[in-house]
C-alpha cells in the first residue's frame, strides 16, 4: 500500500501565485517520483517538482524516485522550485 505523498509546506502559495500568473496548474498526486505540478502557461506545458525552501538543502534533495523521473525524462520544461519566486521567474523565461 502506497503512503500519502507529503505536500510541501509552500506547495499553497506557489500554487495560487502560479494560477494568479494566468497558468493552468493541476496537483498531481501520482508519486512514484512524478513531479508534483503540471502547468500549462502559454501554450507550454510544464512539470515542477517542488521543494519547500526553507529546509536546508539535504531536506531538499530529490528522492530516489524522482531522481529517477528527472534522469529519464526525455521531454522539456522540467523544473525544481523551492519558491514562489522561482516559479514566476519560470513562467517569465518562456518565450
Amino acid at each position: 500500500m502506497r503512503r500519502a505523498a507529503r505536500i510541501d509546506a509552500n506547495q499553497n502559495n506557489i500554487v495560487k501565485a502560479l494560477r494568479a500568473a494566468g497558468a493552468s496548474v493541476r496537483v498531481i498526486t501520482q508519486g512514484d517520483g512524478i513531479p508534483d505540478l503540471l502547468l500549462g502557461y502559454n501554450g507550454h506545458t510544464l512539470l515542477m517538482e517542488l521543494k519547500d525552501g526553507d529546509k536546508p538543502p539535504s531536506a531538499r534533495k530529490l528522492t530516489e524516485a524522482e531522481q529517477k523521473f528527472f534522469d529519464e525524462w526525455k521531454g522539456g520544461n522540467l523544473s525544481i522550485v523551492n519558491s514562489v519566486e522561482e516559479a514566476l521567474a519560470i513562467l517569465a523565461s518562456l518565450p
